[in-house]
């Protein structure tokens, strides 16, 4: 249901926000992103909506009077209500919903996937959608396709679980498409995947143009998640040609793609974005929010933050730890931020394995801080260690608050840090802690980063200058006849940054 903040504005640029398992929902760097758009633009009319898991998750931001609505998209717990269509339309349906499948599973019927989308958004918004996924004749016709002759996934012999698995999997992914979407403004995706299904929808009914925003590469990470998925090849097969698809319709039909690095700007290329409607926007802070840490622990600390995730790759930091505490026994790592519900078997395997390397007494993890400025001045040196990253928050609050940073060579790292901290691959443990101990063991070299750091983020990635690009896009969207002056003001308002990463999985 939607959530009332306050009276709609009447003549204001209204924006509706389409986010998945963020803001207003949960903490985190684009859940901060999101905030900061919307506080700093109270001049603006924002609504939500926001795909989250059951729908009973509480709004944990406080927002502002200019957001006039949250309506919440859950993808699992009870279905939406509605009832299986009969006669005609039970066949229409049917019609479409192979369509679909054929283009997810077979690469000569790619071009299908656009008109049946938004065929199955139509049986969304009459409550039908839903209810027909979850009926046998939905499963007969996974089970008839993805076994017709040349089909590569047949070379895998699916089977009935399979169907039945993959179709539980789009029903519940394709959910987004019954929301109410708006009819006016500008449909802001702050990520790929299933927060862009409304907006698509909004621009097919009401020509609502569609802005999209990645932090990280959604495809990339459903494939770095897929790997290691319980399921079989046909279903990932399935699942993964809907998000390839999903990408591709996303980035073909978006006015404005704007990622935060310009590695994500190869994943969206790759993906078929035309390079003329990409323009990179790297995220902000407010330096005078986090000055200088001040004095460092005296006693030799790594520190970092974030939400404790397979993503994060907390285990390679804590191998890298043991490392490094062979040759500082005194060392400590000191970790800060929550556990998402679902999150707490990564946690406890993260503990089991400092215990089992022997150092249980000098891992810590201290949860959510009231003040992020404290995990930063924790540390000599403040680690990231993911394995996939769009243009880290943690990473460009570290810098302005000085602190010399060690990070993993994923999406944006390297352009924000330049040469203001060390860069090493992800999953490398030893690399990881050579570069801590060189930094540790060297003070004067250490505070020369810090220092150069924080005038980096002064220099080029303020808060200030994400807000006014984003409000004269939101401008420019909302009013074409303004596109000409706007686009030659801040097309190239992002700094000019070099390393590009590499699109190798």
């Amino acid at each position: 249901m939607p959530v009332p903040q306050g009276a709609r504005r009447t003549g204001a640029t209204r924006v509706t926000l389409l986010t998945e398992g963020t803001y207003p929902h949960s903490h985190g760097g684009v859940s901060v992103w999101c905030d900061q758009l919307v506080q700093g633009m109270p001049d603006l009319a924002f609504d939500v909506i926001a795909v989250t898991g059951t729908g009973r998750e509480p709004v944990v931001w406080d927002l502002p009077a200019h957001v006039s609505s949250v309506l919440s998209v859950p993808m699992w717990g009870a279905p939406p209500e509605g009832r299986p269509p009969r006669g005609r339309a039970r066949n229409q349906l049917a019609a479409a919903y192979e369509r679909f499948l054929a283009a997810l599973l077979d690469p000569h019927a790619e071009d299908g996937f656009a008109p049946a989308l938004y065929a199955l958004a139509r049986a969304a918004s009459d409550g039908t959608l839903s209810p027909f996924l979850r009926a046998d004749r939905a499963i007969g016709i996974l089970t008839a396709l993805w076994n017709r002759p040349g089909l590569a996934v047949r070379e895998a012999q699916p089977t009935l679980h399979d169907a039945l698995t993959a179709t539980a999997l789009l029903e519940h992914a394709l959910r987004p498409l019954a929301a109410p979407v708006p009819e006016h403004g500008v449909a802001h995706a702050v990520s790929g995947g299933v927060a862009v299904l409304p907006g698509l929808t909004a621009l097919e009914r009401h020509g609502v143009p569609l802005l999209l925003t990645e932090h990280g590469v959604y495809l990339r990470e459903r494939y770095l998640g897929y790997r290691t998925a319980p399921y079989r090849w046909p279903v990932k097969a399935v699942i993964l040609g809907f998000f390839r698809l999903l990408a591709r319709e996303s980035y073909r039909r978006a006015a404005l793609i704007t990622p935060g690095n310009r590695y994500n700007r190869l994943w969206e290329e790759e993906g078929g974005a035309d390079p003329e409607s990409i323009r990179t926007v790297y995220n902000g802070v407010d330096p005078t929010a986090f000055p200088a840490a001040g004095p460092e622990p005296d006693v030799p600390t790594l520190s970092w933050a974030g939400r404790v995730d397979p993503i994060k790759d907390l285990e390679t930091l804590i191998r890298a730890f043991a490392l490094v505490r062979a040759e500082l026994p005194h060392a400590r790592l000191r970790l800060f931020g929550g556990t998402p519900r679902g999150g707490e078997a990564y946690r406890e395997r993260c503990e089991a394995l400092a215990a089992e390397l022997g150092h249980a007494d000098a891992v810590t993890f201290e949860g959510r801080v009231d003040d992020i400025k404290d995990a930063y001045a924790a540390g000599n040196v403040v680690m990231l260690s993911s394995i996939s990253e769009g243009f880290p928050f943690t990473l460009i609050e570290a810098m302005s608050c000085g602190r010399a940073t060690v990070s993993t060579d994923v999406g944006g790292v390297r352009e924000a840090v330049g040469d203001t901290g060390l860069v090493v691959p992800p999953r490398d443990p030893e690399a990881m802690a050579a570069a801590a101990l060189e930094l540790l063991g060297d003070p004067g070299r250490r505070g020369a980063m810090g220092e150069a750091a924080r005038l980096r983020v002064i220099e080029q990635f303020t808060l200030r200058q994400t807000i006014d690009t984003f409000r004269s896009i939101y401008m420019e969207l909302d009013h074409p006849e303004q596109e000409l002056t706007v686009m030659h003001s801040v097309r190239f308002s992002a700094p000019a940054v070099h390393g590009t990463g590499s699109l190798a999985l």
